[in-house]
């Protein structure tokens, strides 16, 4: 059974709407909706959450379709679960734990895997008294009970070094991570961020021509995975897709996932993926909005992109269109669909664009020896002109400032007319 209750006077269009992605969150953790409730409340009821009436309807109409569970839209207190839970005689979650949930089934990293738990945990020890029974799920069994010691303070302080653990080996990934991003530092990177299931997964495989894997399902992949993007004119961008935002998406996991979603802090643009086909596409604009804006990233170098536009009609683009044209800052939106390559091919020279607007104009002179300088200016940067005199090689291109900044370091290398 699922339990809406939206706030404040707005119609029920958005309500539903709620409502419909509750569902299909159900649906990716393996449920089966079999029934709605909805409430239109001012503030949550400090028992139930739902009014006192509404709590018994709930009540009868799950007995009545053999409900197994009972799913709120909204987070609950731990008393108002367990009021519920008692009055019900079903198990009741919230969408923060559903969503944990399906992070915990679809995480396949050890990287991911980790920053789930962590966010699972953190949730799990305010609510300890009415679940503790599932940490036997998460820890593999319970420890030794100190002298004097109940069973639910051992469960608190088992949970307690876990996350401690757990918060230590993070960060050791994240120094990894870290290091990783800073081999990239030649290179132009994009990162894919958007609404959950808007495409991100297909668009990195068109732009990559690399497999990746897509399903139509909310929060299919959480690994964040980059790959090479070749743009043409022997331009390259290195392209990230970052795990989905979601409306109410739960402040621990945003945590939890901060190490991997450096990835968008330090990428040279970020791409915002739409759902161009969804009737919510505006709301789900705003909600990414303020993920990148909890992120500190919503000032960042972005492009705009609709995809799934050949689920949209003709006259639905041109209207589309229309509508970002007469907006500052959105002309620039780029329209595409994974499915026909033709409709990525701006993305493509946006991108191109952007990083030639990067290059800086120089001429470099070094032994011809140095091989790897030569590779260095073909693949980062944009060779005009290339001499030899003797075993010295002079080459005019436009580089990137981190391929020159580089170059600047090298011994034997000078570079001689900065643009």
């Amino acid at each position: 059974m699922l339990v809406g209750t939206p706030r404040g006077p707005g119609g029920g269009e958005e309500a539903g709407e709620d409502l419909r992605e509750l569902a299909r969150l159900t649906d990716t953790a393996g449920g089966v909706v079999v029934g709605e409730v909805i409430q239109r409340i001012r503030a949550p009821g400090s028992r139930y959450y739902l009014g006192k009436g509404k709590a018994s309807e709930l009540r009868d109409l799950a007995r009545e379709r053999d409900a197994e569970l009972i799913i709120f839209d909204d987070d609950l207190t731990p008393a108002q679960g367990n009021n519920l839970e008692k009055l019900c005689g079903v198990r009741v979650m919230d969408r923060t734990e559903l969503i944990l949930d399906i992070f915990a089934t679809r995480a396949r990293t050890y990287e991911a895997r980790m920053q789930v738990e962590l966010a699972q945990l953190q949730y799990l020890l305010p609510r300890l008294r009415r679940m503790w029974v599932h940490l036997s799920r998460i820890r593999g069994g319970i420890g030794f009970r100190g002298p004097g010691e109940t069973q639910l303070e051992t469960d608190r302080r088992l949970i307690g070094t876990r996350i401690a653990e757990l918060r230590r080996k993070l960060k050791t990934v994240a120094r990894s991570r870290a290091t990783q991003r800073k081999r990239r530092e030649g290179h132009f990177r994009a990162a894919l961020v958007g609404y959950t299931n808007a495409g991100k997964s297909s668009l990195l495989e068109a732009l990559s021509d690399s497999p990746q894997f897509v399903e139509d399902r909310l929060f299919a992949t959480l690994d964040p995975s980059t790959r090479c993007a070749r743009l043409g004119d022997g331009h390259e961008a290195l392209v990230t897709d970052t795990v989905g935002f979601i409306r109410k998406l739960p402040h621990g996991l945003i945590a939890s996932f901060r190490s991997t979603l450096e990835e968008a802090r330090e990428a040279d643009v970020l791409l915002h993926v739409v759902d161009a086909s969804h009737p919510d596409r505006d709301r789900q604009r705003e909600v990414v909005r303020g993920v990148l804006d909890d992120l500190g990233l919503v000032d960042r170098p972005r492009i705009l992109v609709f995809n799934k536009i050949d689920l949209l009609t003709g006259d639905d683009i041109l209207s589309l269109r229309k509508r970002m044209s007469e907006r500052p800052g959105e002309r620039t939106a780029l329209y595409t669909s994974a499915l026909a390559p033709s409709t990525v091919e701006p993305l493509r020279s946006e991108l191109r664009t952007r990083i030639r607007a990067r290059l800086q104009r120089i001429r470099v002179e070094f032994p011809v020896a140095s091989g790897r300088v030569l590779s260095a200016l073909y693949e980062n940067g944009e060779v005009l002109s290339r001499s030899q005199d003797g075993a010295l090689v002079s080459v005019v291109a436009k580089a990137p400032p981190a391929l020159v900044g580089w170059l600047r370091a090298r011994g034997g290398v000078r570079v001689v007319e900065p643009g």
